[in-house]
């Protein structure tokens, strides 16, 4: 029969198990925000893919005559441009309100697929090689804006998490803010 320990002995194992198990939560939370501060140059790699193959009027899609035969019309170029520049302005105003306001947001992926829905429709519309480089700038500009607020969000979180570290190290529990 095993006996179990009682007094001072079992609460020096209890906190430090609980101090091992808070160590383990804030290095996995560092790494963590290590992995999220990398988002934003996934999403600029995978835009710069799909800019690759709007270069070079996306062949793996059917022809634009096809695809006007089967979905039906596009809007006209004015149109589309019109909506692109109304979401450009937009999506930059929203991620420097959210620098500003320190919004934990990491849905930088979602801008990939409005850029690759205008791609898309200047190239049904045939509009595609005046429109190019409008696109790929805006979509640059975007990503960028967003991949730097993510990134800068998450470097705080690390130095905080660090502090934390330090802290837990030092005295054996967590900073009384929290």
């Amino acid at each position: 029969m095993q006996s179990e320990q009682h007094g001072p002995a079992k609460e020096m194992t209890d906190q430090h198990d609980n101090r091992e198990q808070l160590r383990l939560g804030i290095l996995n939370d560092i790494k963590l925000l290590q992995r999220r501060s990398l988002v934003g140059a996934w999403a600029l790699s995978l835009f710069l893919l799909l800019s690759a193959f709007a270069w070079w009027s996306f062949p793996l899609f059917p022809s634009p005559e096809t695809m006007i035969a089967q979905l039906g019309s596009p809007p006209t170029p004015p149109i589309i441009s019109i909506a692109f520049l109304t979401y450009t302005f937009f999506a930059i105003i929203l991620s420097l309100s959210r620098m500003m306001s320190a919004i934990e947001h990491y849905g930088i992926f979602s801008h990939i697929g409005f850029l690759a829905g205008f791609y898309f429709f200047y190239h049904v519309a045939g509009a595609l090689d005046d429109n190019y480089w409008a696109v790929f700038a805006a979509g640059i500009t975007i990503l960028v804006v967003e991949g730097y607020r993510i990134r800068q969000l998450c470097l705080e979180g690390i130095i905080r998490n660090r502090e934390r570290l330090a802290y837990l190290e030092k005295t054996g529990r967590l900073p009384v803010d929290e």
